[in-house]
């Protein structure tokens, strides 16, 4: 795909970007670096208004403790409501502090209190441990709801790419388990479906920058400890594989025209709509995977947040 595809704004930070295309275990420790470094790009100063902590969280069952940052308004609020982030990097790479500049907004911005969590990662930890990290995070927030000052009927599920699709697992679980409630699921270019990894798509340059087709066939295999694409994923590790999508929380999914993951996002989002879930969609024009993590100034990225805002702000009447 050219690159006067690519809109404009998001253009010169294109050229400084890694590309995860020939992602392996050989070079999985190599890429981990690079990413790291290619968020150091991007970081921004910490927000006078908000303050961050981090805590050590009881895990799964055998598990060990899960790490988590946390955010939240220096101006408390009775009531105040939650979010659970999950963050991004392909079950494979990544930690909380990826998402520190947009967490800060949120925090700021929303009101909301802020749980990140650094979930276990693949290869080392394979399925089902990152979603059982992101549900023990999800646990925690509610069984501690007086001491964070929120509301457990406030409490949403947000996350990008890889914390996409566990955002939108663990919104599955929550609902199967019936243990603890979710009341928005905000899934931004969500990483849904390991089918995508081995298909033959008719629109085959989807992918081509950022997060490639060889990549997230890595990526996905790594995780699942099998090959991708088989016919027995679970819809714990790949939430597109759930055949049963009623009774999820109203849904926000956001995705760029140019990303890998359109596709099996808008197929998602569709089936959603089908079993009666209020779902939002938006498409930005010319945007590749991770666009407004990399460009967050760029109007379509402002605008890309303002939506999600919105459809939060609705749902929650905050």
């Amino acid at each position: 795909m050219p690159k006067n595809v690519v809109n404009p704004e998001f253009l010169p930070i294109l050229e400084k970007m890694p590309s995860f295309d020939g992602l392996s275990a050989r070079s999985l420790p190599e890429v981990r670096e690079i990413f790291m470094t290619a968020v150091r790009l991007i970081e921004g100063r910490p927000l006078p208004d908000v303050e961050t902590q981090e805590e050590y969280i009881p895990g799964p069952a055998g598990a060990p403790d899960v790490r988590v940052l946390i955010y939240r308004p220096r101006v408390r609020r009775p009531n105040a409501p939650a979010m659970v982030y999950i963050h991004g990097g392909g079950l494979v790479s990544g930690h909380p502090e990826v998402d520190d500049p947009k967490c800060q907004v949120l925090a700021s911005k929303m009101g909301f209190v802020i749980v990140s969590v650094d979930y276990r990662l693949a290869p080392e930890v394979k399925y089902p441990g990152a979603i059982e990290d992101c549900y023990a995070a999800l646990k925690w927030v509610h069984e501690n709801a007086a001491g964070l000052g929120i509301n457990r009927d406030k409490v949403v599920v947000a996350g990008e790419s890889a914390g996409g699709g566990l955002s939108a697992a663990l919104a599955l679980m929550a609902r199967d388990r019936k243990e603890y409630r979710l009341a928005y699921q905000l899934l931004i270019y969500p990483m849904l479906d390991d089918r995508t990894a081995t298909k033959v798509d008719p629109a085959p340059d989807f992918g081509e920058y950022v997060w490639t087709r060889s990549a997230n066939k890595y990526a996905w295999e790594a995780y699942l400890g099998a090959a991708a694409g088989g016919d027995d994923t679970p819809a714990y590790a790949s939430a597109a594989r759930a055949k049963d999508l009623s009774g999820l929380p109203p849904t926000f999914v956001g995705v760029g025209s140019m990303d890998l993951f359109l596709c099996e996002d808008l197929d998602y989002s569709r089936r959603l709509m089908a079993a009666g879930v209020p779902t939002e969609v938006m498409v930005v024009p010319g945007a590749y995977h991770v666009f407004d993590m990399f460009v967050p100034d760029a109007e379509l990225s402002r605008r890309f947040m303002d939506a999600y805002c919105a459809g939060l702000k609705r749902t929650l009447g905050l």
